[in-house]
């Protein structure tokens, strides 16, 4: 039995579920947890204009009244001819898992989510994304940046993002239980994490 953790770093309301999902994985040590990455934006082409930019703020103004987490506004409005691509980072979770299978990947989720909503970082680089992996997994950057690169985590990626319909999942974050039972949803959205153990002891009791 363990929790699937649909999400992708550069979700707004994944970054807010963070905290939570970090207290909820305190309270169940003997519970394994699994991240598959959803790829919310994941090859999106597309310059993010100043439209798109405000309407991100006013999500990321709802995600900071329900969490509590700070966000970097000024980062995101100076940034210029940014694609907010998603793939580059879910496949830093993925290159993170390659790389140390046994390591807190939820740290290494948050930090990413750290690096891009709080830090302003360019979380579509290559490079910065391996600068932050390497510091969690306490790896060299330039191996880091190698298995980034390499082609089987590009697929093993996609894989993560085939994973996730074939699972029915439309919207991040989502909490699932995997049981001998099959498999049960536990949150489909962002909830605090007494609603989510009432949620899981349900799922468990089931």
């Amino acid at each position: 039995m363990k929790l699937l953790y649909v999400g992708d770093p550069m979700c707004s309301w994944c970054y807010g579920f963070g905290k939570e999902m970090t207290k909820l994985m305190a309270m169940h040590p003997e519970l394994e947890l699994e991240i598959i990455v959803g790829g919310v934006r994941a090859g999106a082409t597309d310059v993010l204009d100043q439209a798109g930019k405000e309407f991100r703020l006013g999500h990321w103004a709802r995600v900071e009244a329900n969490s509590g987490l700070p966000f970097n506004r000024e980062a995101l409005m100076a940034r210029e001819n940014f694609v907010y691509d998603t793939e580059p980072v879910c496949r830093a979770v993925v290159t993170a898992r390659k790389l140390a299978p046994s390591a807190d990947l939820l740290a290494v989720f948050r930090a990413l989510q750290h690096a891009f909503y709080v830090d302003g970082r360019d979380t579509t680089n290559g490079r910065v994304l391996s600068e932050v992996v390497s510091a969690q997994l306490q790896l060299d950057v330039e191996t880091v940046l190698r298995v980034w690169q390499d082609g089987d985590t590009i697929a093993q990626t996609r894989a993560d993002f085939a994973r996730v319909r074939s699972l029915g999942v439309r919207s991040f974050p989502a909490l699932l239980l995997d049981t001998d039972k099959g498999i049960v949803e536990v949150s489909g959205g962002y909830a605090h994490v007494a609603q989510l153990e009432q949620q899981l002891q349900r799922a468990l009791a089931g």
